[in-house]
């Protein structure tokens, strides 16, 4: 009897999550596999989420980031195999052509390996502007992103002590949520910080929401330019960069940290002739089956947005590790399938005296009535704790409803200590189709320590509920 070869291409979040539970689903089946994983770094199974904090020096190493070693995936049965480069996929053939790279020349050399089953892990590539590399299509120095262990390791190079940031300039090219947990990390760091943004910080959030945030960053020392990108850049002989924008401003820097975004990695199955979506990731169906025995999972992959029903880019490590654990179960004869996302996401941003939490779910008015809703909003201003009590903290709630029908269609939070994580109430309210009515008669816990009597969550619902 031949042993099936399952082989995943990319070893973080949602390849290690798939090759695990195959291997799982397959024992207890009493199947016989085999799984190998291919990953081009030397890099598993790490937290990128956290490489801000690891850059602020408020995490101790990058070993602390790691879920799991190349050596504990092995021990558990995974074939995972380092430094291995996925270059070409022959759907015929069933083949993966590999280049294979020696750590210590520097060197690799061409093979390939065969496969029955293909899982595609590749993740998405940080977008990098043209601005941002020299002639030869190298990034400047002291400018990166801040996506892989490989960028963290760069900046703690740069960055050097924690205190050894102080009299530098900063700029931070991005207001969406890396872009302020960097901006926060150089602040840490001691550096003068400037973020600039095409539109608003925080843009994906209601703009008076977007504002208060915009007030905060400011009140932490936080010099920001909205509403323009940079458009060239030079490199000067101190190694200063001297950025020019759009609209002719001109700003020093002398580390640039890029929070632009990222990209869906699909060329390798694109050019296998593979589907992509309209925003470049793989066009699964919700088993994660993508055709020709070949599936993919994690932030290579577009997902459902269960509000409107249409595709969405939302790359996020909750949706990569369960897309992860869909297609383990599938690859292996399970009927296990991904339900999509809300775009549920969570940050903070503390600076000195400063400290706000960010939080969001759902649509936004603005986008709301892009996907054909007639949607109303209402912001809530009240408190986290009964305002007798020392854990009080302002919290600001942003529930958006559809005006017809009441149903809900999200939420947005802005707030001090512990207001953030209530964005879970509403998402879970989105999840089920509920009502702002719904959500207003919520059973929710109360105490003075931990709530108002009319939790803020409910209180800003019925609020709304009373205007429609």
């Amino acid at each position: 009897m031949t042993t099936e070869r399952i082989v995943v291409i990319g070893a973080d979040a949602a390849g290690m999550s798939a090759a695990h539970q195959a291997l799982r689903s397959a024992r207890a089946a009493g199947r016989d596999i085999e799984v190998i994983a291919l990953e081009r770094t030397q890099d598993t199974s790490y937290s990128a989420c956290g490489i801000p904090y690891l850059v602020a020096g408020l995490v101790g190493s990058e070993d602390e980031l790691s879920a799991r070693s190349p050596e504990q995936h092995r021990a558990m049965g995974v074939d995972l195999r380092m430094g291995v480069t996925a270059e070409r996929i022959d759907l015929t053939a069933r083949q993966v052509d590999i280049s294979i790279g020696d750590a210590l020349t520097g060197e690799s050399h061409p093979d390939s390996i065969g496969f029955d089953t293909l899982v595609l892990a590749t993740g998405a590539q940080p977008i990098i502007p043209d601005w941002a590399r020299d002639a030869d299509g190298e990034l400047l120095p002291g400018v990166q992103a801040a996506k892989t262990l490989d960028d963290a390791r760069y900046w703690l190079d740069l960055l050097g002590p924690t205190a050894a940031g102080e009299g530098r300039r900063g700029l931070v090219v991005g207001g969406g949520y890396i872009g302020i947990e960097m901006a926060e990390a150089l602040l840490e760091r001691g550096c003068a910080t400037t973020l600039i943004t095409r539109s608003t910080v925080m843009s994906s959030l209601d703009p008076e929401m977007s504002d208060r945030i915009a007030d905060t960053l400011r009140e932490a020392g936080v010099e920001l330019v909205t509403g323009d990108i940079i458009a060239s850049a030079e490199l000067l002989t101190d190694g200063t960069k001297r950025l020019t924008t759009r609209d002719g401003r001109t700003l020093d820097a002398d580390v640039v940290m890029l929070g632009l975004g990222v990209r869906p990695a699909t060329t390798l199955g694109a050019e296998a002739g593979l589907p992509v979506g309209e925003f470049g990731g793989y066009r699964t169906d919700d088993h994660q089956y993508l055709g020709h025995g070949v599936w993919a999972a994690g932030d290579c992959s577009e997902v459902t947005d269960r509000m409107t029903g249409r595709p969405a880019f939302l790359p996020l490590g909750t949706h990569a590790n369960k897309q992860g654990r869909v297609c383990g179960y599938n690859i292996v004869g399970g009927n296990e399938r991904f339900a999509g996302a809300l775009g549920t996401a969570i940050t903070r941003f503390r600076a000195g005296s400063a400290y706000l939490e960010i939080a969001r779910t759902g649509l936004s008015t603005r986008h709301a009535a892009a996907a054909g809703f007639d949607p109303v909003s209402l912001i809530t201003d009240s408190s986290t704790a009964s305002g007798y009590m020392n854990e009080s903290s302002p919290i600001a709630i942003d529930i958006i409803a559809d005006r017809h029908n009441g149903r809900l269609l999200g939420g947005q939070i802005v707030g001090g200590q512990a207001s953030g994580k209530r964005i879970d109430t509403i998402a879970a309210a989105l999840w089920g189709a509920m009502s702002v009515d719904d959500l207003a008669e919520m059973d929710l816990a109360y105490a003075p320590p931990f709530a108002t009597v009319w939790e803020a969550v409910q209180l800003a619902a019925r609020r709304l509920a009373e205007r429609l």
